[in-house]
């Protein structure tokens, strides 16, 4: 097979490099940012270490790391249940409502499991690029990686980012190809994937140690891993060759229990009784329920202590539940109450302990958002927490607990928040408007940098697969967002499909997800990760000053790309329709202006269809403001399909955008304009007018559509865009500035 050959070929000759006689060059290595133990793993274990604590011997750290969709959760659902977990449901780790509701990993999850005679302590992460934060904070807690990779799609661009952040940790990883149980996956594929990898691997800069990884061959959704192809294993079928895998690849940690207690806090979540809940990694050292300990941190001018107290209670996630324990040791990856001040990156030590560990290094964020007051006049109509105070406790709250969200004071009443990307910042004003805020909300804001006079913006790398009917239509559109072509060819294993590698700058790509998911018809998928930047450092041996041999080379991730800015964006997005009236929008005025573009609202008095279980929520007074219709002819017999209606009052005001303008220009209209009345009998009314279905767009498309000189309007029951400033005249004044 192609690939164990070349991974043999480049074993073998690294192995004669590090032989030769160019062996006194130290090579360099990468420090664990999470911890200050030894290299070296403990010699002798028992069942139990002197204190009541697990022997480190006993325990492996392991990250499951992919790709978004590629099996990471379902995966860690089949080893739960594999050893004797109590699973409620599918994806059970995805504890978060908006994570059951959209499908994706927001947050990452520790949990435990126990396998033959060891402990392994699971860590499932996001796969999303706007959630890389989440590895970067949880990546230095473990030893080893498992990576999941489809075996129909290979590494994409989020594979490259979190097996970046992996190997520069030094852990030792493991390749699972998932879903081979797919009719178009091949053993051929298989090992054309398994290349693919290995020279990302390469690439990346892994040591010897780390390219000779397994290769595991599974089917999460059936519930198997198989050590060699197969569609399917033809005795047992279960997880228990990954285990061994995981039990025998990954290294136990390196720690003492016999130095003080030291333990750096990796996660924190809020319980009402307890209080703070702090979960990390113990760097060295026993802790037990009743120790003094206190908080450090560090400072410019060293290390602060935070706090002191003592320890209430220890609990360790054990499968679906978190069990309290009376003492932990080194290398265990424990939660404690306890402490009130402390919070992620900061250190938990006993009381002789004077210096802190070293807190996480995460990449910078690369888009900003102002989160303001909404001032709109229908402002404090739904939400309960309205001013400028609470947003700001709020988001301050949130940078606590996530460190990839920056929050810094804007201007009066408003707060610049700093991320990743617009579906993290949509998942926090989603989760800001379900707990009863009402805000407005800027468009996103690329952060450049300028060096020696150069204006550098970020650089994202993106990979689509759509169908060959729709590459011309992505690739213009692609085009006028400065997106530049860097590899395309045929998907293997399918017909008519096109696989595109492109670099693009974050701004073209805020606002393109929607677009894509139009012009492709739901048929292709997007991916996109910050294109890293890899510095190869190179060491040279002369041999009589004439020839020069390569001894080694190191690779660092310096992460996120920034290159020169490649110029203002295209034409992107048309005008919009601006209302210049204040009150119920009419069918009768939406009706002439639907000639003018699509719109974003409906009339008032619309009825609108829900489902059943809409109704049982409206009868035991959950919901609001709905009629059921007592006409039979209404009503399907079946009580499964009964229909309830729920009236609609939309309301507008000066400056509220309702539509997108067929031209590129704005354009003022008046929604709210009536029928006039007259002593003329007329057999139509206006409830029989007939209008197109209203654009309705999610928080996430609000973020990409609006322009620099809109803003979102977040209430807990609606999503408005608005202009900034309301009325005319000062729009019309402001549009003569020059735009950012």
């Amino acid at each position: 097979m192609v690939g164990p050959l070349l991974r043999s070929l480049w074993s073998t000759t690294r192995r004669s490099f590090s032989s030769s006689h160019y062996s006194h060059i130290k090579p360099l290595s990468y420090a664990r940012a999470f911890s200050t133990a030894t290299a070296t793993a403990p010699v002798g274990s028992a069942a139990t270490a002197p204190g009541g604590a697990l022997d480190p011997d006993r325990l492996r750290n392991v990250a499951v790391i992919a790709h978004v969709d590629h099996g990471k959760t379902t995966l860690m659902d089949r080893l739960l249940r594999q050893c004797g977990a109590d699973i409620p449901h599918e994806r059970a780790l995805d504890s978060i409502d908006l994570e059951r509701e959209r499908g994706i990993t927001i947050a990452s999850k520790v949990t435990s499991i126990s396998w033959k005679d060891k402990e392994l302590n699971m860590v499932d992460t996001p796969g999303h690029a706007d959630f890389g934060g989440e590895v970067e904070r949880v990546v230095g807690m473990v030893e080893g990686a498992v990576l999941v990779v489809d075996a129909g799609e290979g590494p994409l661009a989020q594979t490259k980012f979190v097996l970046a952040k992996a190997l520069k940790y030094g852990l030792r990883p493991i390749l699972l190809l998932n879903k081979v149980d797919k009719p178009a996956v091949t053993e051929e594929r298989c090992n054309e994937v398994e290349s693919l990898v290995f020279d990302l691997f390469a690439n990346l800069g892994a040591s010897e140690e780390q390219l000779d990884f397994p290769v595991l061959y599974a089917s999460a959704k059936e519930g198997w891993a198989s050590s060699t192809y197969t569609k399917s294993p033809p005795d047992v079928k279960d997880m228990s060759q990954l285990l061994n895998a995981i039990v025998g690849h990954v290294p136990p940690p390196s720690a003492s229990l016999d130095a003080p207690f030291q333990m750096l806090v990796s996660m924190m979540e809020k319980d009402p009784y307890l209080g703070r809940v702090l979960t990390g990694r113990v760097t060295c050292g026993v802790v037990r329920v009743g120790d003094k300990v206190q908080g450090l941190k560090n400072t410019d001018n060293g290390t602060v202590k935070i706090e002191e107290g003592k320890v209430v209670k220890l609990m360790k996630k054990k499968g679906m539940r978190a069990d309290p324990v009376d003492s932990a040791g080194a290398g265990d990856i424990v939660s404690m109450a306890g402490l009130s001040s402390p919070t992620i990156g900061h250190t938990v030590a006993n009381a002789e302990v004077t210096t802190a560990l070293p807190t996480v290094v995460l990449d910078p964020p690369t888009i900003s958002m102002t989160f303001g007051v909404n001032d709109s006049p229908l402002a404090g109509s739904d939400g309960i927490h309205l001013t400028g105070g609470k947003i700001g406790d709020r988001l301050l709250a949130e940078s606590e607990t996530n460190l990839a969200i920056n929050v810094l004071p804007s201007t009066s009443e408003s707060f610049e928040v700093q991320g990743r990307g617009e579906l993290q910042l949509g998942i926090l004003i989603e989760n800001m408007r379900r707990e009863g805020f009402e805000l407005s909300v800027s468009p996103p804001k690329v952060m450049y940098k300028v060096e020696k006079g150069t204006k550098l913006e970020p650089i994202e790398e993106v990979t689509i697969e759509v169908d060959d009917e729709h590459v011309g239509l992505v690739m213009e559109a692609l085009s006028h967002r400065r997106g530049e072509v860097t590899d395309m060819g045929p998907v293997p294993g399918s017909m008519g499909r096109t696989r595109m590698c492109l670099t693009c700058p974050s701004r073209g790509l805020v606002g393109y997800r929607s677009v894509f998911s139009s012009d492709t018809r739901g048929s292709g998928f997007m991916h996109r990760a910050f294109l890293s930047m890899l510095f190869n450092l190179s060491y040279y041996f002369s041999d009589n000053f004439s020839n020069f041999v390569l001894c080694t080379s190191h690779f660092f991730l310096l992460g996120a790309a920034y290159e020169k800015y490649r110029g203002p964006l295209g034409n992107v997005r048309k005008g919009v329709l601006v209302s210049m009236g204040r009150g119920l929008i009419t069918a009768h005025a939406l009706m002439g202006l639907e000639a003018r573009g699509v719109l974003f609202v409906a009339p008032a008095m619309e009825v609108v269809q829900l489902n059943f279980f809409v109704l049982i929520s409206f009868l035991s007074g959950q919901l609001p403001n709905i009629c059921v219709i007592s006409n039979m002819h209404d009503l399907d017999q079946s009580p499964c399909n009964m229909r309830a209606y729920k009236i609609l009052s939309i309301e507008t005001y000066d400056g509220m955008i309702i539509g997108e303008h067929s031209r590129d220009t704005d354009l003022d209209v008046n929604p709210v304009k009536a029928k006039e009345l007259n002593n003329i009998r007329c057999a139509s009314k206006d409830e029989n007018v007939k209008l197109t279905p209203p654009r309705l767009m999610s928080l996430e498309e609000a973020i990409g559509y609006v322009a620099s000189d809109e803003l979102i309007e977040v209430t807990p029951k609606a999503i408005r865009l608005r202009k900034r400033y309301l009325e005319v005249n000062k729009r019309k004044s402001m549009s003569k500035r020059p735009k950012d």
